[in-house]
């Protein structure tokens, strides 16, 4: 890469000592320096303001606390490069590290997306690694690690960038390279190294990382059960946990029922299970008598606990819901066959109407005929620049579905039919009786009602009488899309 590079470096940070060094470390870099580098806050409220050394062009913009998903996309939608490359507050980069991240992103073909970096994780060479330093050590083996991941913003853009439902740091990144994988996108290996320190969470971290079985319930239903294989992931221990919580809870009701026989054949499953989870975590530790007490405490704990976090999780996931939107007289004014991006003109309440469904958490998309492709009068590029135009005006959406074909083409997915809303659906991992679909036309309407979904009707000067009515009989009709999307919100 010649002259200045086209990237910019993306941090989330709750506010970690680490983050100077890492700042210090990216400024006296040797290569080719980040356009700029961006830290966003994610500490809730009003925080401090964070030490930010001198020593480069580095912005501060914060995230409300609402974890480093949103962090993340903050920080990509601020820049305005090529390139994004993501690193996490506590890591270390090499003095070569600009160096070598443009050798990685140098001559990638545009169906790239990313570039991933390897993570070492020193350990102690006089002891075995504790528990902590062994879930850190992890790390190296992930798939797609945005401890160290350079992104193209084009990539981001397409799918809507982290899904902001995982609330934590964890699952953000197997799913958006997954999603990103989906769409045709290539992720490589990079041979840039990043350090990341070993963590050291307390006596109860073990316990506290199972809030992450959440997020696996919502891995599931965005990916399928197989998302495990997909993602390079081993099986997991969730059964196992499941079943020794439930010969746990079957010792101690058939004891208070008095049952002594059939609840000693239960404690004995439950002491056989907690002590082979315990084994396998004593064995490869330390053995230090702390240690050893922590993992007999924690292997009693953690199962249950893993099951009421997947069970909360599995509960958010059915209760969970979507608002999709038609593009063309709903999001953005309706130019035929619109090719230029400069022509993209949001219709009055879009924002207003996106920002209060994202600030409730619910998930947009979009889902639009265009079959300008197939007449001919637009091609996928020119598709891709009003894509980003209006994601730059009204974005991030969460999903976008587009029908390239034209009406006698006789496909699945062209509005009045259903295949897109229920791709849609599918790809969010919403149920799709959970989705509403906001348009100002018919099709709008039946697609939504074929696939099983809601549908809103904003009507608009084009909008025939006929559709008004089936809209009144079948669906709700709204003055506008901002009353739209409350209403969305209130629906059962």
């Amino acid at each position: 890469m010649s002259g200045r590079p086209d990237y910019t470096v993306v941090v989330p940070t709750t506010g970690r000592d680490a983050l100077s060094a890492l700042l210090r470390g990216l400024a006296l870099g040797d290569g080719p320096a980040p356009a700029e580098i961006v830290v966003v806050d994610d500490r809730p409220g009003a925080p401090p303001p964070l030490a930010v050394p001198d020593l480069a062009p580095v912005r501060v913009l914060t995230s409300g606390g609402r974890g480093p998903a949103a962090a993340r996309n903050i920080g990509w939608r601020a820049a305005s490069t090529e390139w994004i490359a993501f690193l996490d507050d506590d890591v270390l980069t090499s003095r070569d590290w600009p160096a070598r991240l443009a050798d990685d992103l140098a001559g990638l073909g545009e169906n790239v997306a990313a570039s991933v970096a390897r993570i070492e994780v020193p350990l102690p060479d006089t002891r075995r690694p504790t528990d902590d330093e062994r879930d850190t050590l992890a790390l190296t083996r992930a798939r797609w690690i945005t401890a160290d991941m350079a992104y193209r913003r084009a990539a981001l853009v397409e799918v809507g960038g982290f899904d902001e439902r995982f609330p934590r740091a964890y699952r953000e990144d197997a799913d958006l390279a997954l999603r990103v994988r989906r769409l045709g996108w290539r992720i490589v290996q990079g041979d840039r190294v990043t350090t990341h320190p070993p963590k050291s969470g307390g006596f109860l971290a073990s316990v506290r990382r199972q809030r992450g079985n959440a997020d696996n319930a919502l891995m599931r239903a965005k990916h399928g059960p197989r998302w495990r294989d997909e993602a390079g992931e081993g099986p997991g221990r969730l059964g196992r946990h499941a079943l020794t919580s439930v010969a746990g809870l079957a010792a101690a009701g058939l004891a208070a029922a008095r049952l002594p026989r059939p609840a000693a054949l239960a404690a004995g499953l439950w002491t056989g299970l907690t002590a082979e989870f315990a084994t396998r975590r004593i064995a490869p530790g330390p053995r230090t008598p702390r240690e050893v007490a922590r993992m007999l405490v924690t292997s009693a704990v953690i199962p249950p606990v893993a099951c009421a976090h997947r069970l909360a999780g599995e509960w958010r996931v059915r209760r969970g819901r979507a608002v999709l939107f038609d593009r063309d007289d709903t999001l953005i004014e309706d130019v035929p066959y619109l090719s230029d991006p400069e022509k993209v003109r949001p219709m009055p309440g879009a924002a207003e109407a996106l920002a209060l469904l994202r600030a409730e958490g619910v998930p947009v998309g979009v889902v639009s005929n265009q079959s300008g492709i197939a007449r001919g009068d637009i091609t996928p590029e020119e598709l891709r620049a009003v894509t980003h135009r209006v994601d730059e005006l009204l974005g991030p959406f969460s999903t976008w579905q587009f029908c390239p074909h034209a009406p006698d083409d006789g496909c699945a997915c062209r509005k009045p039919r259903p295949a897109m809303v229920l791709r849609a659906a599918d790809e969010l991992g919403v149920d799709v009786r959970r989705c509403v679909v906001v348009g100002d036309i018919g099709s709008d309407v039946e697609a939504a009602l074929t696939a099983g979904a809601r549908a809103i009707l904003v009507p608009t000067a084009r909008t025939l009488p006929d559709e008004v009515d089936l809209a009144r009989r079948h669906a709700v009709v709204a003055p506008d899309i901002l009353t739209a999307a409350r209403l969305a919100l209130e629906l059962p």
